[in-house]
């Protein structure tokens, strides 16, 4: 009865009375929108009044008047939904009450954020290719955007990673192994996760985060141990040496073995893990003379060996986990030794080292920094015999020698050039030798120069040894080059001579032409084609030089002498036929067209050969005369005889002069190509 006395007041003014209302009562704002005016008009009764009721949104409404405000930027992440609850009242009585709806409408105004900054991730070195490396849970975005779609991208930072490692999907963040890890290649890759709440960049409005992602690598035991150098490797795989070495019959060596192409020694295939190595000879070694040592690898022998003999050593390298092994061939050859003296190759041995180092470093090379100095003495009847022979510094405390290597014996503290003597002792023979060494100790050591050798590194077996060229070889290189530049200059000065040295001797001021070499008389030509001997003084009186151009005598140097040759039999005489017109009784016959004597007492004016003119009677003169090709110039006569060491109005028999005609024999008179115009005398 109690409730009932109350709410029949409230039931009957109701019926009784007009209550607040509103044209609209539900509404749609997207999120962020400021507040721009009323929200909506109220329409009071007289004599009421409306005001928020409790069931409102706390402060996200204002009431002026009788109009309903917002009061607030909707947030769609806070809340989706604004109430605004209008009661009218009279006095304290609620007459009436209806609800105002606003709907808050979601826009991209949020970043996508991941959980982590950087995420750290240690992959095992034989993860099967196509796994998933880190599930989508761990490296997924969120939005609080919630209708947002997120787009995700990889980057690579660590060239070639981008390659390795893949998302599964555009929108499935999980990473993916695309290709075999190897941990001696690259033991850490960094890469970056980006996400973008649109599928495209330039999208307005558009967000985005990066994440980084760093993989480490971790080995895991994969390769058996690596005897170096190795013979090949490529990173993955190592082709073991053959050693091989060399001991003397009938002594016991009291140091280890010296083994080329090194010492026996190996390392863990995997070069991350590392494991300790442990050596043993498996077989060839049934009657002890060798023993190895385990830690160290170093081959030594237990007893002598009486007669020559072949040892074919296999030498096992395990790991100290006993997980993987090798093993490696080692030929040792025993011989008979002689008894001569060890011998170094070289009187001086040239090295560097840094400034600083420490006891114990090795000496490097002075060509060659990367590689140690090795000082090796052979016994030159016993050249594979170097286990037989020790080595000591007698002279310098500063260094000491390690088997073949020199090291440093305290710090080196001071720069500058040491010197030391180094003695060999072969304990068999008990043979000495000395060589000199020079050690230079500078702060900087000067970096290895060359190209890639063949050899491969004792450091990681797989990278190769650099094979230079010393001084002295290039230094001979040099001087075989230079030699044969001068035989090539000389061969070439011959050939010049030999075929233009006359020329150019005869007709050096004036151009070269071609010469009939068909022509030529080698009766009269020694062996370096030069005249040997000269044509006899003529009697009559020197007509003097010819008038140059301007009528005046040139002047005319002597004919050089010339020595007579040695006498040689006298070409055969030509067949007698009847003498010319006007020719002077007791002359030589003219020789037939084909067969053309050399030796005739008149003057022949026909060119291209050779001919020896004597006088007509008992006191001429006798000339050499060579009959060439005539010359295209007028002045060619003088030159010609000038040319070839006299000019044509020179001693030798007249010739050339303006009166030879009056000393030629009866029945010869000059023509345009006698003589004297175009040919060249001796």
């Amino acid at each position: 009865m109690g409730a009932w006395a109350l709410l029949l007041p409230l039931l009957l003014a109701a019926a009784g009375a007009q209550g607040c209302s509103v044209n609209q009562t539900y509404f749609e704002i997207e999120e962020n929108t400021k507040p721009n005016g009323p929200l909506v008009d109220i329409q009071v009764p007289e004599g009421q009044q409306v005001a928020l009721g409790p069931q409102s949104t706390p402060d996200a409404f204002r009431i002026e008047g009788n109009q309903l405000f917002l009061n607030v930027e909707p947030d769609y992440e806070n809340t989706t939904m604004l109430l605004a609850n209008l009661q009218c009242r009279r006095g304290d009585t609620v007459v009436s009450q209806l609800n105002v709806f606003v709907a808050v409408r979601d826009v991209n105004d949020n970043p996508p954020v991941f959980p982590f900054e950087v995420k750290r991730k240690e992959v095992p070195e034989d993860t099967k290719v196509g796994s998933i490396v880190i599930p989508q849970e761990e490296l997924a975005a969120t939005d609080r955007d919630q209708n947002d779609v997120l787009f995700y991208t990889l980057r690579e930072v660590t060239p070639g990673a981008g390659s390795v490692f893949s998302l599964r999907g555009t929108n499935s963040p999980a990473l993916r192994l695309d290709r075999a890890l190897d941990f001696d290649r690259s033991q850490s890759m960094t890469l970056l996760l980006s996400v973008r709440d649109t599928p495209k960049e330039d999208a307005e409005p558009s967000h985005s985060a990066t994440a980084t992602l760093v993989l480490e690598v971790q080995p895991v035991d994969r390769r058996p141990p690596w005897f170096l150098p190795c013979l090949y490797s490529d990173g993955s795989i190592c082709v073991e040496p053959q050693y091989r070495g060399a001991i003397p019959t009938g002594h016991k060596l009291p140091a280890p073995l010296i083994l080329r192409p090194g010492p026996i020694y190996a390392v863990d295939g995997d070069r991350g893990i590392d494991q300790r190595i442990v050596y043993s000879i498996l077989q060839g070694n049934e009657d002890g003379t060798f023993v190895i040592n385990a830690d160290s690898g170093n081959l030594t022998m237990a007893q002598s060996v009486p007669s020559p003999k072949t040892f074919r050593l296999l030498v096992k390298g395990e790991q100290a986990d006993r997980a993987r092994y090798a093993v490696a061939q080692v030929t040792v050859e025993a011989r008979a030794a002689a008894g001569s003296s060890p011998r170094f190759p070289q009187s001086l041995y040239r090295g560097v080292l840094a400034l600083g180092s420490g006891a114990g470093v090795a000496v490097s090379e002075a060509a060659d920094p990367s590689q140690p100095l090795r000082i090796q003495a052979q016994d030159p009847e016993f050249p594979d015999l170097n286990s037989a022979i020790t080595y000591r510094i007698t002279n310098n405390s500063d260094f000491r020698m390690d088997g073949e290597t020199v090291r440093a014996a305290a710090p080196l503290l001071q720069a500058g050039v040491f010197y030391a003597a180094v003695q060999a002792n072969n304990t068999v023979t008990g043979g000495t030798a000395t060589t000199a060494l020079e050690i230079r100790v500078s702060e900087q050591v000067p970096p290895p120069t060359g190209s890639p050798g063949a050899g491969g590194g004792a450091g990681d077996g797989g990278h190769q040894e650099d094979r230079r060229f010393s001084a002295a070889e290039m230094g001979a290189l040099g001087g075989v080059l230079g030699t044969l530049l001068v035989l090539a200059l000389l061969a070439l000065a011959i050939l010049v001579h030999k075929h233009y040295g006359a020329r150019l001797r005869c007709c050096g001021r004036k151009a070269l032409e071609p010469q009939p070499y068909g022509f030529d008389n080698k009766a009269f030509l020694s062996d370096n084609h030069e005249p040997s001997w000269s044509p006899a003084p003529s009697p009559g009186p020197d007509p003097g030089p010819d008038p140059g151009p301007s009528g005046a005598p040139a002047e005319v140097p002597p004919a050089p002498a010339v020595p007579s040759p040695p006498p040689s039999p006298p070409p055969a005489p030509p067949a007698p036929r009847s003498p010319r017109p006007g020719q002077a009784p007791g002359q030589a016959p003219e020789a037939s067209a084909g067969v053309r004597s050399i030796l005739t007492k008149e003057r022949r004016p026909e060119g291209g050969y050779k001919a020896v003119w004597f006088g007509g009677s008992d006191g001429a003169d006798a000339d050499v005369v060579v009959l060439n090709a005539p010359v295209l110039d007028a002045d060619g006569a003088g030159d010609s005889g000038g040319d070839f060491g006299g000019d044509s109005g020179s001693d030798s028999g007249g010739e050339g002069s303006g009166d030879e005609g009056a000393d030629a024999a009866p029945g010869w008179e000059p023509r345009a190509d006698a003589p004297g115009t175009d040919s060249t005398y001796i």
